[in-house]
């Protein structure tokens, strides 16, 4: 059966897109770039078909596993990188990272207000189980927003604190109403860290962010980078895992705390995931652009039908990301069950808000991924609380993307 599309909507849809072929080509040269990048890196540590065969067991020797460590490093113009199926999300690599490098009596500062939910657990800020940092003796301060933005005033007087080992970025929004962070924005904060406290390590949770811009937090002064490979570097092929990349201390550190002291990298087989996760990264820039053409479609469309989009449709992009304000909760389920009927995979699923794992409050999640979770698919998620705003990304095509986010229009419209 067709996918039923109305003539209204397809209408706006004409209108929509005839006003965005400015930002579409922005994007695409982005890509491009990105695109280059990767295949040099691809070259130059001359990728072959034997890195695909993968390993079982301990992992012994893995060429493919430890050559796409090197890769991720030249890509992310870093000394060292880390790149594995273990890891579960980009919360775990993000932990794995925090509890390699602090010590009890050390001192974490989270620099964009409050740290996305999953994340408050990790830390020990709400209690979700034993074993935060706050458990081992890792203090913990935050720097609260100003005006909706990083407060750069309030982060160089609480970075100044000789504890403070860890200062944490986050690239992305979460959940928050606040602008996702350019590069330009994290080079800016890195410098008035570094300046305040040359010691300290500076880490940006980079998910959502891989390969929007020609630029990664690591060439601007961040000293780790750590994302999830089922979002933006994973191309839509990975089919799980997380990866870091910045200094060799780091990455070890990180690499002890994944495995175990004494193994490190040096274990974990691939289980014959390497071609997924090199082809997944290769695929990455085109990917992710096809997820931000979607995402400013989707706003454009929304911002005809009169809700506000966040970015705007004509804003530069520093993530996959889609803020839309519906401003009421039966709003909220009608976009996310349109958004699940235009999956691929469960479209007949109607989404319900539910209790997930790491959230203080029940989210509704529309995501018909052929990857469980998947950012880098389309899909739309929101914590059911005001002010009811979903937050969409992902598209693995803009076609297939542009035609769910037509029909969860058409669910929203319906009466």
């Amino acid at each position: 059966m067709p996918l039923q599309i109305s003539e209204r909507v397809n209408r706006l849809a004409v209108e929509a897109q005839s006003a965005l072929w400015a930002q579409f080509n922005q994007i695409d040269t982005v890509a491009e770039e990105n695109t280059k990048k990767v295949l040099a890196a691809f070259q130059k540590h001359r990728v072959s078909d034997a890195y695909f065969a993968g390993t079982t067991g301990y992992g012994y020797d893995d060429l493919g596993r430890d050559k796409l460590d090197e890769i991720y490093a030249e890509i992310f113009q870093t000394e060292d990188a880390l790149v594995r199926i273990g890891f579960v999300n980009g919360t775990h690599a993000i932990s794995s990272a925090l509890f390699g490098i602090l010590r009890p009596g050390d001192t974490l500062v989270y620099a964009v207000g409050a740290p996305y939910d999953t994340l408050q657990g990790v830390i020990g800020v709400v209690n979700k189980g034993s074993g935060s940092l706050k458990d081992f003796g890792v203090q913990y301060k935050e720097v609260p927003l100003k005006d909706d933005a990083p407060d750069l005033e309030a982060l160089t007087q609480t970075v100044g604190d000789p504890t403070v080992k860890v200062v944490l970025i986050q690239r992305s929004r979460g959940y928050s109403t606040r602008a996702s962070l350019s590069v330009e924005e994290i080079g800016i904060m890195c410098g008035i860290i570094r300046a305040a406290n040359p010691d300290a390590y500076i880490l940006v949770d980079n998910c959502y962010g891989e390969f929007v811009e020609t630029l990664e937090p690591t060439q601007v002064g961040a000293d780790l980078v750590m994302g999830s490979l089922i979002k933006n570097p994973g191309g839509g092929l990975a089919p799980t895992g997380g990866y870091l990349a910045g200094r060799r201390n780091l990455v070890e550190a990180a690499a002890m705390r994944l495995t175990t002291p004494g193994i490190g990298r040096e274990c974990g087989s691939t289980l014959g995931n390497n071609r997924a996760l090199y082809q997944g990264l290769f695929m990455a820039p085109h990917t992710t652009a096809q997820a931000l053409k979607t995402a400013v479609f989707a706003a454009k469309m929304m911002e005809l039908l009169g809700y506000q989009a966040d970015p705007a449709s004509d804003r530069t992009r520093h993530d996959i990301v889609q803020m839309i304000h519906l401003n009421d909760p039966e709003a909220v389920r009608r976009f996310c069950k349109g958004i699940q009927s235009g999956a691929p995979v469960d479209s007949y699923v109607t989404p319900e808000p539910w209790d997930m794992p790491g959230y203080d409050c029940q989210v509704i999640m529309a995501a018909g991924a052929f990857i469980q979770g998947a950012s880098i698919e389309l899909s739309a998620d929101a914590p059911m609380r005001p002010p009811y705003t979903v937050y969409m990304q992902g598209g693995l095509t803009y076609e297939s993307g542009k035609l769910g986010v037509l029909l969860a229009v058409e669910s929203l419209l319906q009466n």
